[in-house]
């Protein structure tokens, strides 16, 4: 199914997935749209249907041409310029290499220096009138691939889909020591750390998080592994927190027992697989890590 954005209006021609069903049934089961959003749009009469305003009520039929209408939201946070790599883009979604050192978004009202910025200044070019929505969040110092929706349904959709588990991203990262198992999955729940306002800690009162490892290459000169990593959950610090509960803290890290070898924890979300929100297609996307903290590894090692 191809989805055009012309001006504030998607466009498309009803797939035969979706003959005989109205189009309030189609926008449900098919696109997952809010309650809320359909209710606007009833109310604002922003669906037509061959170019004419029609009801929810109304039945698909073979070969229409249906229309949404997307509303024009204030641009923020506050466009600032910022070079993006991005990684994939078309009308609803954005994929963002992000660099370390970089928030994913401001914490404080006057901040400018963080990837929602960047994206905003984007957005901003391309006349995109749209709040930036994030769809997950990477760490201040974590770099790699990152999922953002470039209009208020793209962002709807890939909630869902992030609630159920249906978006998956796989990191890859230096740990200290050799990790004896070549493959292994960590289930230790995560909470708060009560004695430091930033750090968590695996606790048994802790929400539920499981990491799944895979030791790719190990240094025996500088004693570290290279590893892969997948989640099953997504909480606050989990990779961070799992590896070291484990005994092999990030390098880096110091927050969770790494030595300050770098700057930042050697951490690197290199891939991210997704349903696009509204043509189901299925998209992948990888970015490569920093040669000078992962070295010079070949894409097939890591992928």
């Amino acid at each position: 199914m191809n989805v055009q954005k012309k001006g504030n209006w998607l466009m498309f021609e009803a797939p035969s997935s979706w003959v005989g069903l109205s189009l309030e049934q189609a926008f449900q089961t098919k696109w997952f749209v809010p309650k809320k959003m359909l209710h606007e749009w009833r109310m604002t009469k922003g669906v037509t249907v061959n170019k004419k305003t029609v009801p929810l009520h109304t039945i698909i039929s073979l070969n229409d041409h249906i229309g949404v209408h997307i509303k024009d939201e204030t641009i923020e946070p506050i466009p600032t310029y910022f070079p993006l790599h991005i990684v994939f883009e078309d009308d609803h979604v954005l994929v963002i290499n992000k660099p370390a050192h970089m928030d994913v978004h401001p914490t404080h009202p006057n901040q400018t220096n963080t990837l929602a910025n960047a994206v905003a200044f984007h957005f901003q070019c391309e006349g995109i009138y749209s709040k930036v929505r994030h769809i997950h969040r990477l760490d201040r110092d974590t770099s790699g691939v990152i999922l953002l929706a470039k209009h208020a349904l793209a962002g709807a959709v890939l909630d869902k889909y992030l609630a159920e588990r249906t978006i998956h991203r796989t990191y890859v990262a230096l740990v200290h020591g050799y990790v004896k198992q070549k493959k292994g999955t960590i289930k230790a729940p995560i909470g708060r750390d009560r004695h430091h306002p930033t750090r968590r800690r695996v606790s048994k009162t802790g929400d539920t998080a499981i990491t799944h490892y895979e030791r790719l290459q190990y240094d025996k000169q500088k004693n570290v592994s290279l590893v892969r990593l997948t989640l099953d959950t997504g909480k606050t610090h989990q990779i961070r927190v799992h590896m070291s509960y484990i005994g092999h803290p990030l390098v880096g890290d110091t927050l969770y027992g790494g030595k300050p070898w770098i700057d930042r924890q050697a951490l690197h979300a290199i891939s991210l697989s997704f349903p696009h929100p509204l043509t189901n297609e299925w998209i992948t996307c990888s970015a490569l890590p920093d040669e000078t903290i992962f070295g010079n590894i070949k894409r097939g090692a890591l992928l």
